[in-house]
């Protein structure tokens, strides 16, 4: 079906999410390399004196960070040979030696099988100082056997941003926007603090006893938060176009971002028979067999992002529901219905 053919559908999705108060507002595209359809509903909030959502409001992406900024980079160190699937943490973090993280390797981080631990409690466990939390989180004991079970964590892309930097010699920020979002000209895209600017509106998430106000423009995650706003885990703030211009380039790899291999690398299931499949930190689409070839990443703020090489299409679907609940029974009901919908299953 043809891209332009889905506007209706997928305007009504977002529309009944609205109406239906699962979030306040939400903007989606779904497109090829050359052609996209887009759109927006609801508002910033549920007050009806507040902003319409709009196709470029900045969204909290939580989760899609390690996306965006882990895996790329990822990626390009693994294309320059300068870090190896089975490279393991004690030939890279010397914080590692002699303690159980030492023969982790970025395979198992990237296909959150490392055995780690399942929550952050990084503030009950360390403090609130940056270098006691990296050194504690480097020493910890691990939950489960490397290799047994696939078992989704923080601590993975926590973790590889600390690679990240060492290999790169520079901040997580620093080392993103220069290979990543500048190449692909992702001019709206960084890490928060993001202070409102003329025309340009962010989405509000969740309720902040401490801020006493919904949280717009600072990270929703408190580990996040904790470890100063940059970090593997979370943090980017980001929109639509900007996801577009990233999940394009991922359907057509060229230049220096991204590498062809390590695309279909990371869209492939790597985990043999464990549940639940994963690629590298790309996971198949709830719902889809490898027939479909749907592969995603979820955001807890309420977003999330898919792709097919196969059918050579992505979708994006960014909400901000955090504003209203917790609760994710409703938005993965949206999300599924979505991403069916943008992928003609």
């Amino acid at each position: 079906m043809p891209i332009a053919n889905h506007t209706d559908q997928l305007t009504a999705l977002v529309e009944a999410g609205v109406r239906e108060h699962v979030f306040p507002g939400a903007a989606w595209a779904v497109g090829t390399v050359d052609h996209h359809a887009m759109g927006a509903a609801g508002r910033l909030t549920p007050e009806t004196s507040s902003a319409a959502m709009q196709v470029d409001t900045l969204f909290d992406i939580a989760s899609l960070t390690k996306i965006i900024s882990v895996w790329s980079l990822v990626g390009q160190l693994v294309k320059q040979n300068r870090l190896r699937l089975d490279s393991r943490l004690a030939d890279l973090l010397p914080g590692t030696a002699g303690y159980a993280l030492a023969p982790i390797t970025i395979f198992q981080l990237l296909t959150h099988t490392a055995g780690l631990p399942l929550r952050a409690r990084l503030r009950a466990s360390y403090g609130d100082v940056y270098d006691d939390i990296v050194r504690g989180v480097l020493r910890e004991p691990l939950e489960g056997i490397p290799g047994q079970a696939v078992e989704y964590t923080d601590r993975a892309a926590l973790i590889l941003g600390l690679v990240i930097e060492r290999l790169l010699g520079m901040p997580l920020d620093v080392a993103l926007a220069e290979h990543v979002l500048q190449p692909l000209g992702m001019t709206a895209t960084g890490y928060g603090p993001v202070a409102p600017r003329h025309g340009q509106l962010v989405a509000p998430t969740e309720y902040c006893d401490e801020a006493g106000a919904h949280l717009a423009g600072t990270v929703h995650d408190f580990s996040t938060r904790l470890l100063g706003g940059v970090c593997g885990i979370s943090g980017l703030f980001s929109n639509v176009p900007d996801l577009q211009r990233f999940l394009r380039a991922m359907l057509n790899p060229h230049g220096d971002v991204f590498d062809a291999a390590w695309v279909r690398e990371s869209l492939t299931v790597q985990t043999g028979d464990l549940q639940p499949s994963r690629g590298l930190f790309w996971h198949p689409a709830a719902g889809t067999g490898p027939q479909d070839d749907v592969w995603c990443h979820l955001g807890f703020t309420g977003t999330a992002m898919w792709i097919s090489p196969r059918r050579g299409r992505y979708a994006v679907l960014l909400t901000n529901k955090l504003y209203y609940t917790r609760e994710f029974d409703r938005i993965n009901d949206i999300r599924r219905d979505f991403m069916r919908c943008a992928f003609d299953l």
